[in-house]
């Protein structure tokens, strides 16, 4: 039997309203970005950008560090601190003492965007949870995921805030095993077995079962970088204030209507990750 889920609507998102924080930046929380490699520096662009279009105060992105004076140009609204490299051009998982006080600053961390080995993705990931605060949010994507496959219980019992956003390629690592069709349920298992908030696809879940789907998603979100969006997106609600299963919601929503938005001028398939940057606030304003 199919599991229950909630659909994601207007209506239930107006009943879930996002905080609206006031004062100065700072009330909007800082979120940074660890990812990148000499390669994929977009990842992490993309991923700071949507924080700050979904209500974030301070960007913070760290990358390898032969990517921080062209991020820095590119996304002059943030802090960009580079990372020591590996000679293959990967984020090393011994950064330093810079990067471990950025975190322990951070009000949400989004580990994942943009980096390629495993191993030192892992070693990243294990330093992120040691100099995190207790509240301080997570958002776990692409190879960030990898790293937990390999360390299951890494967040069981943790009681931290933090939300996995694996595709469908992840969620085979997550779970061992290939997904089946019953996304809702594949969500709740990973929910529940690795204790974090989940978002496979639009479909959302909670450690304690409770679920929901969002039914407007298309086929031009399956593009190259449309998962950083999404990623930062769930970072920037995050950091304004929303809890993880609310942000993830508000984020999968906000993601799939975005790109509706653009379907008249580029079609179903032609428009492109950093495009829907730009549709994410009035997006959400208009909910």
């Amino acid at each position: 039997m199919p599991s229950r889920s909630d659909v994601i609507t207007p209506a239930l998102l107006r009943d879930w309203a996002l905080p609206v924080p006031t004062g100065g930046k700072e009330a909007r929380g800082t979120v940074l970005v660890v990812g990148g490699s000499r390669f994929t520096p977009g990842a992490v662009l993309l991923a700071g950008v949507a924080a700050l279009r979904a209500g974030a105060g301070v960007l913070q992105l760290a990358a390898a560090e032969s990517t921080a004076a062209s991020l820095s140009i590119q996304v002059p609204e943030a802090l960009v601190v580079g990372l020591p490299e590996t000679g293959d051009g990967a984020v090393r998982g011994d950064p330093g003492d810079l990067l471990r006080g950025l975190v322990a600053e951070a009000d949400v961390v989004a580990v994942g965007p943009g980096l390629t080995d495993i191993e030192t993705t892992g070693e990243l990931l294990r330093l992120v949870l040691d100099a995190a605060g207790r509240e301080t949010a997570l958002v776990l994507d692409a190879y960030a995921l990898g790293a937990l496959s390999h360390a299951p219980d890494l967040l069981v019992g943790s009681g931290r805030k933090v939300v996995l956003t694996p595709n469908l390629t992840e969620a085979k690592h997550l779970l061992g095993r290939d997904p089946g069709d019953d996304l809702d349920a594949e969500a709740v298992e990973l929910a529940g077995r690795y204790d974090a908030v989940v978002s496979l696809y639009g479909h959302i879940a909670t450690p304690d079962g409770r679920a929901w789907r969002e039914e407007s998603g298309d086929a031009g979100l399956g593009t190259s970088g449309s998962g950083d969006v999404r990623s930062g997106l769930l970072a920037g609600l995050l950091s304004r204030g929303a809890d993880p299963a609310q942000a993830a919601c508000w984020a999968a929503f906000a993601h799939a209507v975005s790109g509706q938005r653009l379907v008249p001028r580029y079609g179903r398939i032609g428009f492109l990750a950093r495009e829907l940057l730009d549709e994410i606030p009035y997006t959400i304003a208009t909910v």
